[in-house]
């Protein structure tokens, strides 16, 4: 069983069940309890600072969203859409024991190859990374941090 670890995120007192001998976590955009695994614990983290302190709306927020990489089914961990349905922020989330890597990137990589987000966040919690992608000349650069939600873009 997963024993939550302190983030590097603010502390947030996440709706925790015990259930015989599995916690669950309230998904607070899905509305159900999920099994508390490490990386859910850091995307619940994320979730809920992007939307308390970055602004991001939850009804913008769709966690696992499905596609299609070199025809294997895959889950995105979190994208947001802005007011117009466009996608603006594409998240890729590690247990807090993986180290990010350059397979992360690749990863958030390959599914942005088909999602086109301008904006990328990598992190186990504990290591966060932010990129802006400039898709006119088929750049990504990193930057220090994520933007305020701007409801205007």
């Amino acid at each position: 069983m997963f024993k939550p670890v302190q983030l590097n995120l603010p502390p947030f007192p996440l709706k925790l069940t015990r259930v015989q001998d599995k916690v669950y976590v309230f998904d607070i955009l899905r509305k159900k309890n999920l099994l508390l695994t490490p990386e859910e614990w850091v995307r619940q983290h994320w979730v809920h600072f992007l939307h308390l302190h970055k602004k991001y709306p939850k009804s913008l927020m769709n966690i696992e969203g499905g596609l299609i990489v070199n025809e294997l089914q895959k889950r995105s961990d979190l994208i947001i859409f802005n007011n117009q349905g466009e996608k603006i922020l594409l998240a890729e989330f590690k247990a807090p024991g993986v180290k990010i890597t350059q397979a992360a990137f690749e990863q958030i990589g390959s599914y942005n190859s088909k999602h086109k987000i301008p904006l990328l966040l990598v992190s186990n919690g504990l290591q966060h990374y932010f990129c802006k992608v400039n898709f006119e000349n088929n750049s990504v650069d990193f930057i220090s941090d994520l933007p305020i939600y701007n409801k205007e873009t």
